[in-house]
């Protein structure tokens, strides 16, 4: 399976990628199951979140962050901190960022 990836893109990366246009996703502290039915790229505006991946893969990320969930991912997500963030779905290219 293909794992999440987690960057600190540069404020160029996020323009290039269309960030600011992308919709926007808001979550309070909480625990739940989530399940991607696409690939999800998306900015931390604001936040801090713990994800286990059904695989056992760990991975947290907070604002700063522009993350990647692979298509067919399933994990919980512990959301620690109130998360506000850009997200899009579709193939998109971050490993040259």
């Amino acid at each position: 399976m293909k794992k999440v990836k987690v960057k600190k893109p540069s404020e160029v990366d996020l323009e290039k990628l269309g960030v600011k246009n992308w919709g926007i996703w808001e979550k309070e502290q909480s625990k739940f199951d989530w399940s991607y039915n696409d690939t999800e790229t998306f900015y931390v505006i604001e936040g801090e979140v713990e994800v286990e991946t059904e695989d056992g893969q760990k991975v947290e990320f907070e604002s700063g962050d522009l993350v990647q969930f692979p298509k067919g991912t399933n994990c919980v997500w512990l959301v620690k901190k109130p998360i506000r963030k850009h997200y899009k779905f579709g193939d998109l290219e971050i490993d040259d960022l």
